[in-house]
């Protein structure tokens, strides 16, 4: 035989030499929970190593993906008190936007990415505002841009949309032009599944519904020829950078945006897909850190130039060894 493809398989140091896809530093993304309250530090039950922290405990979680050198966080709030509007989403002295002021004050070169939704502010648990028992769009697009622009005002480098409102990307990239933050970029996580796999996440931010679910705005997960058209729009509206979420049981998707438009893709390798991981490693059924970096390199093959994810830390340790 003239071609033997295994001739480059045969040492670490050739495979090394010719591998096709490889995770940086500089491609990951380390999601966290901030709470009300002082002196907090509690792991989230349902996802292992995961905590929520008060803004007194932050820096402690900071001065680590520092030291790791991942360049940049996403912060989701809990707040103390909830209400219909959710309006501690764009109040200004909101959870997370004492987060972002803190953490621009402490590195000021970390990337923040801000989790623009209500779900987390809202005492029904919904992504918008309510009426007939139904989440009413259009209502729901003046709270959202205020949210966005709170967290810009604050700091925030990106702010990224997860409600799957039809045109919120529009009206955020409206209300920022408007007051100068022309510069502050636009994640929006235009595809994202109603999915099994956020329950944990639910856990962790207190978000799940009150009543009912997300199916009128979430995708449907039999869908792939629509994640394309929610991309567009997103892109036509102004959108910097498009998310799919979740990732591993979504990579087709990843790989037909990625094919299909010029702009960069993050995946969102969420808490239930994390949680799997942690579970099974736990019980001794896998290799946690084979694992996670055969995951992590299949969203970065399929496409993905940003990977949003829990397993953030270990992954760069794992990196840097």
């Amino acid at each position: 035989m003239l071609i033997r493809p295994r001739r480059r398989r045969i040492t670490k140091q050739m495979r090394d030499l010719v591998h096709e896809t490889s995770i940086d530093l500089t491609d990951l993304v380390y999601p966290i929970f901030v709470i009300e309250g002082k002196n907090i530090k509690e792991m989230v039950p349902s996802m292992p190593n995961i905590f929520r922290y008060s803004v007194d405990m932050l820096k402690q979680a900071l001065d680590e993906v520092v030291e790791l050198g991942i360049g940049a966080v996403l912060y989701f709030g809990i707040p103390a008190c909830k209400d219909e509007t959710g309006s501690g989403a764009y109040s200004d002295s909101g959870i997370v936007q004492q987060a972002i002021r803190l953490t621009k004050q402490w590195y000021p070169d970390l990337l923040v990415i801000a989790d623009i939704c209500l779900c987390e502010y809202t005492s029904h648990g919904h992504c918008g505002t309510l009426e007939g028992g139904k989440v009413n769009n259009d209502k729901t697009l003046p709270l959202l841009a205020k949210a966005a622009l709170s967290c810009a005002k604050a700091g925030a480098d990106i702010v990224a949309p997860s409600d799957m409102m039809d045109g919120r990307v529009l009206a955020i990239r409206n209300i920022l032009d408007e007051n100068g933050y022309q510069n502050t970029l636009i994640m929006s996580y235009a595809v994202k599944y109603s999915s099994a796999f956020y329950g944990p996440f639910r856990d962790a931010a207190g978000s799940a519904p009150a009543f009912g679910d997300r199916k009128s705005y979430q995708m449907d997960f039999r869908n792939r020829k629509e994640a394309l058209v929610e991309v567009q729009l997103d892109i036509e509206e102004g959108a910097d950078i498009i998310m799919v979420k979740p990732a591993l049981a979504y990579l087709d998707i990843v790989k037909s945006v990625s094919d299909t438009f010029c702009i960069p893709i993050a995946a969102y390798n969420v808490s239930g897909e994390y949680s799997m991981v942690k579970a099974a490693a736990e019980n001794g059924w896998l290799d946690e850190k084979a694992a996670v970096l055969e995951s992590i390199t299949a969203m970065k093959r399929a496409g993905a130039k940003i990977i949003i994810t829990y397993h953030a830390l270990d992954v760069a340790k794992w990196i840097k060894q």
